[in-house]
């Protein structure tokens, strides 16, 4: 029996990987994080439906001797949700490499999930596979643009959103995470050269059609603005926008980065449990219905725009980051995936992988292509 380990296995993504791995037989899935109660709370309502036998563990990834008690536990692998990863270290997935356990995170910081390389000697060394990003970016994000790379000779701008609901399920977590560089720079690949940009700033309303319509968008630093100028060997620009639902927590965020710029405010992450307190008053308003949209432009017989959207009603917006991490998962335990070594998320799987699941959760996606 293969144990699996979801650090945070509790939380908002934690707990539907949790749900779709217990689905599994010949495995001993353990929920795992700092709070037993919820850990247990999890594992009990998972237990009327798991082929997995289910176990609760109490454990911190920043306690001294979390890399022993790992190794305790022999772990097939390892599923780290528990972000944000902002200034968390490569700790988790060293320990994961040294206990000779596969290890999977579902990390959004672009340092954290470029700099997973730096772990690829001891990872084929010990003949594990260490994934990081595996997550709608730059997971999925890629695994679209691979679908439909043959279609360009050259491809000149990326530009990928995302746009969840107001009514879906929110993490702290991912709070914490944007709020960190709300307002503040990072490098982005436009007008054919590294440049600076602004968290949540060159805001504007994008329309995704459909049934998510027009949503207001603002830049977000994500995995994908570094590796995919090289990967795709892109000439103008690749670009990654998010936004809010409903305006006035859009366009307040964006006043948020204005203060930060100026300098204003320093960081606003460490009022994220207050701002997400305050957005919570907010969540009858609006919609459970999220959107991403992933904008090819290039050359083949002539200039082409490709758009790839997709739609997730009823409140099923919050599956689609985990999705990644499961479809990895599920090919490791399977035997389907032999390849070792440390790397992002980036051509493991193909888009179709991820046609059941959506089908599951009534996800759905459209194609155009404008001339």
């Amino acid at each position: 029996m293969k144990t699996v380990v979801i650090l945070g296995g509790y939380g908002n993504f934690g707990k539907r990987v949790a749900m779709a791995l217990a689905e599994e037989g010949a495995v001993h899935l353990v929920i795992a994080g700092r709070n037993l109660s919820k850990a247990q709370a999890c594992v009990d309502s998972l237990s009327t439906m798991a082929k997995a036998t289910l176990e609760a563990w109490q454990i911190d990834i920043f306690a001294v001797d979390f890399a022993h008690q790992l190794q305790q536990r022999s772990p097939f692998l390892v599923i780290h949700t528990g972000g944000p990863f902002q200034g968390q270290g490569h700790g988790v997935p060293q320990a994961c490499i040294d206990a000779h356990a596969h290890y999977i995170d579902l990390a959004d910081d672009r340092q954290f999930v470029c700099d997973i390389t730096q772990l690829n000697s001891a990872a084929k060394a010990h003949n594990v596979l260490v994934v990081s990003g595996a997550s709608s970016v730059p997971g999925l994000s890629s695994a679209v643009i691979e679908h439909y790379l043959s279609g360009f000779e050259t491809i000149n701008s990326i530009d990928i959103a995302i746009a969840p609901g107001n009514q879906a399920e929110r993490g702290l977590a991912t709070i914490a995470a944007i709020l960190s560089y709300t307002g503040h720079p990072f490098q982005a690949f436009n007008e054919g050269r590294w440049q600076p940009a602004y968290g949540w700033m060159d805001a504007k309303v994008n329309d995704f059609g459909g049934i998510a319509k027009k949503r207001g968008l603002a830049n977000v630093d994500v995995p994908d603005l570094l590796i995919f100028p090289e990967r795709y060997k892109v000439t103008e620009r690749v670009s990654f926008q998010a936004g809010l639902e409903l305006p006035i927590l859009h366009w307040g965020m964006v006043f948020m980065a204005m203060l930060a710029k100026r300098g204003w405010v320093k960081n606003w992450a460490p009022y994220a449990k207050l701002i997400s307190s305050m957005s919570n008053v907010l969540l009858p308003f609006g919609s459970d219905i999220g959107a991403m949209e992933v904008r090819i432009s290039g050359a083949a017989r002539a200039h082409k725009e490709l758009i790839w959207r997709l739609y997730a009603p009823g409140g099923q917006g919050p599956y689609i980051p985990t999705l990644s991490a499961i479809i990895i998962a599920k090919k490791l335990l399977s035997g389907d995936i032999m390849k070792h070594g440390a790397m992002p998320c980036v051509g493991l799987f193909e888009l179709a992988d991820f046609d059941a699941y959506f089908a599951a959760y009534g996800i759905y996606a459209q194609t155009e292509v404008r001339p």
